[in-house]
Formats: C-alpha cells, structure tokens, sequence
C-alpha cells in the first residue's frame, strides 16, 4: 500500500514537472516569437525608411515623377546618398542636362549604383575615343542607357571593331551609332557576321552592304533566322542582289512579316493598284510597304481626289507617299496649280517630277524660272498666301514660257 501511495506521488511529481517544462516551453517559444515579431518589425521599418529615402531622392536629385521613381525603387533601394551622387556629378561633367540624367535614371536606375570612376567614365571615354562629340554623347546615352551596362572588354569595342571592320569608315560606324544605339549591343557571333557573311556569299557589293548597315543596323543585325527568312522571301521576289534596292527590300521584309506585307498590298489594291502594280511599287521603291495606313490614306487622298492625278501614275512613283504631306506635296502642288492654271507648266506633269527633286531643283525649276510671270509664287509656297488671292491679284499673263 504504502509503494502504491508512493508511486503515485511520483507519477504526480513528474506529471508536475512536466506541465511546468510545458509552461516554460511555451514561454520561451511566445517570448521568441514576439522577439522575432520585434525584429521583422524593425526590419520592415528600417525597409520602409530606405524605400521611402531611394523614391524622395529620385524625384529630388534625379527629376523623375513620383510614380516613377516608386517603380525605379521596386528595383533598388539605398540609404547613402554618395554613389548616387557620385554617379550624378560624372554625369553633369559630361554634359548631360537635367532632361537627359532624369531619362536615363528612369529607364535604367541600377545606373545610379555603378562604380562611375571603374565602370562609367571608362564607356563614356571610349565613345569619345572613336569620334562621338559631346554633344551627341548624352543625347545617345540617355536614349539607351544600357550601353553603359554592358561590358567594354567584351561587348562594345567587339561591336565596333566589327562594324569598322563592314562599313570601313568610322563616320559610317558613328551613323549607325546614332540611327541605332543598339547595334552596339548585337551579338557578333550569333548575328552580326553571320548576316554580313550571306550577303556577300550573294554577291552584295561592298557599297550596298555600307548602307544597309550604317542606314538600318537593327535590321542588318536582326537575328540570323529572321535574316536568312527575309533574304529567301527577297530572293524569291526576284531582286537583284547587285543593286542597292535588294537591301532595301531586306530591311522592310525584317519589319513585316509575308502576311503583313499582302495585308499592306490589299490596302494599295482599294487605291485601284492591281496586285502586279502594288508588287511592282515595293520592287520600285519597298518603303512604301512600311507607310501607315493613316498617311497612305491622306496622300492617296490628295494626289488622287484633289489633284486628279490616276492611280497608275502613284504606283510609278511610289516613293512620294514617303513625303510630309503638309510640308512638301501640297506646296509644291499648289505652285504647279497655279503654273497649270496660266498655262505656264503642261497639264500631265508626274507626281515624280513634282515631288520627288530636290528642294533647291525644285525652286530653281518652278519658282525662279516664272518669278516674273507670277510674283506671287515663292508667298504660295511659303503658305503666306492661297491660290484665291493669285488669282484676284493676277488675272492674265503675258509672255508665258511653256516647259
């Protein structure tokens, strides 16, 4: 009896030491937890300040809108303004204005957190190196900041090298700089001289490659799938790899693909171009093809409905469309109007000849030779007067001269 007694007080003993284990247990995991609440807590705070530093510095040193530099903080935070600064002197030194660090922060703000006397002013020498001028440096940079990302050893001067090494003129290399920041970006393995090298197993004269590169570098460097398409499609269409119309025709089929491009051809078609006169004007001049439908449509428009011209004539020359509208085709259409109007110019004169010269051919032909004849010509074409006012101010002329 008396080991029962006992055995139970034991087993009670224990039962208490093992509720208070339990207790301590618990308290020391509640303690802990509030401990760990405290210091994720703390660590969020501490989260939120640096945040809320990163987005007022942006919108203060660096120009960009609130909802900007809340999207550019979800990238990178800081709390120490001495990189950032740092960064933004290099860059005020080299002549970018407020408009440009604020273009290039937004677009690529992990800038602000580059070595700028290692990684930055290293690029930006090297651009200047090879003939960028000061001025045109910002305006390239901010408009593609990632050139400053990229390595120097292994992607920029290799992409020069390359395209000194195609066009063979540095001026050539910078145009194409300036047309397409990033061909300074392509992969020379994998794109850029495998394209180069097709073109000149074609038999592409150097002359036409020069111009494909330093005029379309994105196009010229696509990627070489998308590349070899294109120049099968070309080929098929029957171009002339030796002239200069082959490469023009590259890029556009680069853009568009075959679906668009007789999409855009139907478009012609509702113009009254038959499907041979819509192939014929891409083989005469393949921009064309690229025009949107809004500008083709007023072009069209005008050439067609207000000026009476056929749209056969159109077809023939269908680089016109390429023109501003308000800015070239309707001053000049006005002057040969009013030349038309006084039997001074002959009546079938083509949409080419009146728009495709040159601005001072242009002048020279139309506006000095019949200067006499019509005083008021050069204030037509300058749109300081209408054709209703020539024809109140001038009824007849004398000693016309017939083209």
């Amino acid at each position: 009896m008396f080991a029962l007694l006992c055995s139970r007080q034991v087993v009670l003993l224990k039962g208490r030491r093992t509720q208070l284990g339990l207790f301590q247990q618990n308290a020391f995991f509640i303690l802990k937890s509030f401990t760990s609440i405290g210091l994720f807590e703390s660590n969020e705070r501490q989260e939120e300040e640096k945040h809320s530093f990163t987005v007022s510095y942006l919108i203060n040193s660096c120009g960009l809108s609130p909802k900007s530099a809340i999207l550019a903080s979800e990238r990178m935070n800081f709390e120490n303004p001495a990189r950032p600064d740092s960064v933004l002197n290099l860059l005020k030194e080299n002549g970018f204005t407020n408009t440009q660090i604020s273009k290039l922060v937004r677009i690529h703000p992990l800038l602000l957190l580059s070595d700028p006397e290692k990684t930055l002013l290293p690029k930006i020498e090297f651009f200047r190196s090879v003939g960028v001028s000061s001025s045109a440096l910002p305006v390239i940079l901010s408009s593609n900041p990632m050139l400053l990302a990229r390595s120097l050893e292994k992607q920029l001067i290799p992409c020069y090298d390359f395209l000194k090494s195609v066009v063979l003129v540095n001026d050539k290399v910078l145009k194409a700089l300036k047309r397409s920041p990033r061909a300074f970006q392509y992969n020379v393995a994998n794109n850029m001289a495998p394209n180069i090298a097709l073109l000149r197993q074609l038999g592409v004269p150097q002359s036409t490659i020069t111009f494909l590169v330093s005029n379309y570098p994105y196009e010229a460097f696509t990627t070489h799938t998308r590349f070899v398409e294109a120049v099968h499609q070309v080929m098929e269409m029957g171009f002339d790899p030796l002239k200069t119309v082959f490469v023009l025709a590259i890029q556009v089929l680069v853009k568009m693909r075959k679906p668009d491009l007789e999409s855009k051809m139907e478009f012609y078609m509702r113009w009254g171009w038959s499907k041979d006169m819509a192939l014929s004007a891409f083989k005469r001049y393949p921009n064309c093809m690229v025009l949107s439908e809004e500008k083709i449509t007023k072009a069209m428009d005008f050439l067609m409905n207000k000026m009476g011209l056929p749209s056969a004539n159109i077809a023939r020359n269908p680089k016109v469309l390429f023109y501003s509208l308000e800015k070239r085709i309707m001053p000049r259409f006005s002057v040969i109007q009013i030349l038309q109007a006084k039997g001074l110019v002959k009546n079938d004169l083509s949409s080419g000849s009146i728009i495709l010269p040159s601005e001072r051919c242009f002048v020279e032909k139309f506006l000095i030779k019949f200067q006499d004849d019509v005083p008021e010509l050069l204030n037509v074409y300058q749109g300081k007067m209408d054709l209703i006012e020539v024809g109140s101010q001038s009824q007849n002329v004398c000693g016309a001269k017939k083209l």
